[in-house]
């Protein structure tokens, strides 16, 4: 009388255990889908966001290029300076904005003019540099120990300088780059930068191709400040009211004055750019890419090229 009874309790078990597992199986599959279907969404917008950002670089191309047939100089008050408006991403399948900013990067400090045509250290710029890190409170030091950063040999500079025997002790060891940067970050490898003193100095450098002269109307008050010994910081401050409206009336005749008689910076500044340096960041969704573009414009309202692309950071 009781076999029946407990084979229907063991038969009750076990279909409640196989419904159990049904539901975690499907639970499981149903989590899993989901995920898929985000992971794909993510990408999706992604990839969107890449193309509204590709966007935006085409339309700054434009306006540089024009920018250039319109005007001899480029100053911060022309349209390229000025912020990008928000501006909206919306249709049918997504919904976000971009917004971004264009930097004249003529207007910092070229890293890689410290190496001269002929491959040497040119002491003029070098003692800029050090100029410009006084200006900014960092430690002098960092300039030579840049220009060993890039030029071709590996004879440490005296004082200031740092080779192969410096970086390989270090863990994890590296080299030196000896060659001209390519990306301004490089400079967080040098030795005695440290994060905070990288971050003070960013907003006033820059890695250019070969030697450029820093535009005038666009630098940043410490690079105005690094041009020569008697520039402090009242004078820039008036420099600065000078230029706030259309840049420079007579940027030569401006900087001829303040400089020392016979000073070689007055062939290292000009009041025109080539170098400029897109920043769009684009949000869809819950997904934001932030995209940077160095752009190259050739005189004379030639065109304007990409030379360098990177997400997230310069």
């Amino acid at each position: 009388m009781k076999t029946p009874a407990r084979s229907r309790g063991v038969a009750l078990i076990t279909a409640m255990l196989i419904t159990a597992i049904i539901a975690s199986l499907a639970a499981g599959l149903s989590w899993n889908n989901a995920l898929d279907v985000r992971r794909t969404m993510v990408l999706l917008f992604h990839e969107q966001g890449m193309q509204v950002a590709l966007g935006a670089e085409s339309w700054i191309r434009n306006i540089l290029r024009d920018d250039a047939i319109e005007s001899t100089t480029d100053h911060l008050g022309e349209l390229w300076a000025s912020e990008l408006p928000g501006l909206p991403v919306d249709n049918d399948s997504v919904q976000g904005a971009v917004t971004g900013n264009i930097q004249d990067l003529q207007g910092r400090f070229n890293v890689n003019n410290l190496i001269a045509q002929n491959g040497e250290v040119d002491e003029d710029v070098l003692e800029q540099f050090r100029r410009l890190l006084r200006a900014l409170d960092l430690d002098p030091r960092l300039a030579g120990i840049a220009a060993d950063w890039i030029d071709a040999d590996q004879n440490a500079s005296f004082p200031d300088g740092a080779e192969d025997p410096i970086y390989t002790g270090f863990t994890p060891p590296y080299r030196a780059y000896n060659r001209q940067l390519t990306n301004v970050t490089e400079l967080a490898a040098l030795e005695g930068m440290d994060k905070a003193s990288f971050d003070i100095l960013l907003p006033h450098v820059t890695a250019l191709p070969g030697r450029t002269p820093i535009n005038v109307n666009t630098a940043t008050a410490a690079v105005l400040q690094s041009l020569d010994e008697n520039m402090d910081a009242a004078t820039v401050a008036d420099l600065l009211l000078q230029r706030e409206e259309a840049g420079f009336s007579d940027f030569t005749q401006t900087f001829t004055t303040l400089f020392e008689a016979g000073s070689p910076m007055v062939q290292h500044i000009a009041e025109t750019s080539s170098y400029f340096q897109l920043k769009a960041v684009v949000q869809i969704d819950t997904v934001r890419v932030t995209y940077y573009s160095v752009l190259l414009r050739a005189p004379n309202g030639g065109p304007v090229t990409t030379i360098l692309r990177s997400l997230g950071t310069i």
